[in-house]
């Protein structure tokens, strides 16, 4: 499943606040990105279409809940981004970061246990 920038948007505020009426989703999104109330309907519809979003209907209004959860939905995208411009290559895209910024030590040891997990669970 792809998720775009924007729905995106919509699926971090409600995954910072399952059951929010759509009412909720339209003021909170017009405040914080200026939408206007049809674009934020759109992109619920959407984000229920493509199973991100299950509703609930209450008392004339729809309450919103993720349908999947947020790391679910950052693994697809960023396998979806390894695959695309990387050529499914996740060594490509360490070397491309670590190319272009350093990494601080700290995030240099966490890849270092990550590559040294993955090692051991290949050899089990």
């Amino acid at each position: 499943m792809t998720i775009t920038e924007a729905e995106w948007a919509v699926m971090e505020l409600v995954w910072s606040k399952p059951g929010l009426l759509a009412r909720e989703c339209v003021d909170s999104l017009s405040k914080s990105r200026g939408w206007s109330r049809s674009t934020t309907l759109t992109l619920l519809r959407r984000l229920e279409e493509k199973g991100a979003l299950h509703t609930e209907d209450r008392a004339r209004a729809k309450a919103y809940y993720p349908a999947i959860e947020r790391e679910e939905a950052a693994m697809s995208e960023t396998a979806n981004l390894i695959d695309r411009v990387y050529r499914g290559s996740l060594s490509q895209l360490v070397s491309t970061f670590t190319r272009n910024q350093s990494l601080p030590k700290n995030e240099i040891d966490e890849l270092y246990a990550m590559l040294r997990r993955m090692e051991g669970e290949s050899n089990a």
